[in-house]
């Protein structure tokens, strides 16, 4: 059987300054269109958004070829650095001249920092306005806007009519409408493969906080300081459900990110499938499951504890129950909640040697993790989604190993945690944990651990 990746491109129409995700139904001449990998680069060029096809309905991630660079301050626009803040001090974070930033962003994104922020935030306006009845000053508010004002100025720029036209042209179906909670569609990129991902998360799910229940997974997040629910389960054509259950709306837009990042869905593995597949072990592996996108954690401290209780081949069994235990010892509560979910992960600052001692944690595990919770709440740089394995050494805490470990669950693309027992079982299993075969030192690590974990993962059940 033949697999065939086709790439999240959108083209625009000079004639009508008009940009169509892929398949629209418009047919314009070719020696018209231009070709862009961002709508964000369309609009920077100053055309629209097709009320057609609706490309703000698309996941349209940056580039896996992307700078390293460029994509360290992409993660920091989804993390909100620029809702408040200038590309000035952007650039400064990541150590070059705003000047030097912009010109990057030009080149391999087609807009600059603050061009593709401004689109972030509207197109994640105009799905609240399609989805939910969410009303138009809250959805401003939600989305990462400073004013009513600014909110109108940037939905008129964008997709040139007002939010309230927008929301009156929206089509009947449009609007979802669920048990509870508030429905939004999640996009994800073509042939993104939620029965694979999803099996991967019940593999790792921290008991009481998280729990996959037939097709949909759910977990507690905290907002605020206050405990809400998200779900999320099978969607439509290029989308995947996610409902809220918040106690407020406020940053909705990043809990949104978070839980995207956490299922994979901005991940486009297409590079990676083309790469691996050539593989004479790895190869079947990934075509029987190309759509497999390497899923994420909810926050560098969830990721960091399974990471460490994860550390010397502990069995999934074993680190499950360390889990269970600091989670029923140092979590928040949260009574009357379905289908096994009990708590709140533990928040960093809530976390010391003693609370660590009292649930009779290996003092080595203690140890770390409380050394976790100190640069967690110091605000390390090192410790956020889509960060390095090398740029984890400056923590002096963290092995070789565990910097791999927790690499892979912050989005690293060369992080391959071969030190933890599922990996290693499905290394031995398919005879790669030969140095001349090992897939760490190969293109893509930590799309080939996926796969290997999910191979294992469907053998062992």
């Amino acid at each position: 059987m033949a697999y065939m990746w086709v790439m999240t491109t959108f083209s625009a129409v000079v004639t009508t300054g008009i940009y169509c995700r892929p398949g629209c139904g418009a047919r314009p001449r070719a020696e018209n269109c231009r070709t862009y990998e961002l709508p964000a680069a369309a609009e920077a060029d100053g055309f629209r958004a097709c009320l057609r096809c609706r490309p703000y309905r698309v996941a349209a991630p940056v580039g896996a070829d992307s700078p390293e660079l460029v994509c360290r301050a992409w993660q920091m626009i989804i993390d909100g650095v620029l809702d408040e803040g200038t590309e000035a001090a952007l650039a400064a974070r990541v150590g070059v001249s705003a000047r030097h930033l912009r010109r990057l962003f030009v080149k391999h994104v087609g807009a600059s920092p603050d061009q593709l922020a401004r689109s972030r935030r509207a197109h994640f306006a105009r799905r609240l306005l399609d989805d939910t009845d969410l009303t138009i000053l809250d959805v401003a508010f939600v989305s990462g806007f400073g004013s009513l004002r600014q909110f109108n100025r940037s939905m008129r720029e964008v997709f040139r009519s007002s939010p309230s036209d927008l929301r009156r042209r929206r089509h009947r179906a449009d609007r979802l409408v669920t048990d509870g909670g508030l429905a939004l569609r999640l996009p994800v990129v073509p042939g993104y493969d939620w029965d694979a991902v999803r099996g991967l998360l019940a593999v790792r799910a921290v008991p009481g906080v998280e729990v996959v229940d037939g097709e949909t997974y759910r977990r507690t997040v905290r907002v605020e300081g206050a405990p809400g629910v998200l779900e999320i389960s099978p969607g439509g054509a290029g989308w995947l459900l996610l409902r809220a259950h918040l106690p407020y709306w406020e940053g909705l837009i990043h809990v949104v990110d978070q839980a995207g990042r956490l299922v994979g869905a901005d991940a486009d593995p297409s590079a990676g499938v083309r790469a691996l597949a050539a593989d004479p072990a790895l190869g079947p592996l990934v075509l029987a499951r190309p759509g497999l996108a390497v899923p994420g954690a909810w926050s560098p401290f969830d990721a960091g504890v399974q990471a460490i209780l994860g550390r010397g081949g502990r069995s999934p069994e074993s680190v499950r129950e360390w889990l269970a235990a600091v989670v029923a010892g140092l979590g928040t509560p949260v009574p009357g909640l379905p289908g096994g979910l009990t708590h709140a992960f533990p928040n960093a600052g809530a976390v010391t040697a003693d609370a660590l001692a009292a649930i009779g944690l290996p003092d080595q595990d203690a140890d770390l993790i409380t050394a976790l919770a100190s640069s967690v709440a110091a605000g390390r740089p090192e410790l956020r989604p889509g960060t390095s394995v090398a740029a984890l050494a400056d923590l002096p805490w963290a092995d070789p190993d565990l910097r791999h470990a927790l690499a892979f669950r912050l989005g690293a693309r060369e992080a391959f945690p071969s030190a933890e027992a599922p990996l290693r079982a499905a290394l031995v299993a398919l005879g790669l944990d030969r140095p001349d075969a090992h897939p760490g030192k190969g293109p893509w690590p930590a799309l080939a651990a996926a796969h290997l974990m999910s191979h294992g993962n469907a053998h062992h059940h």
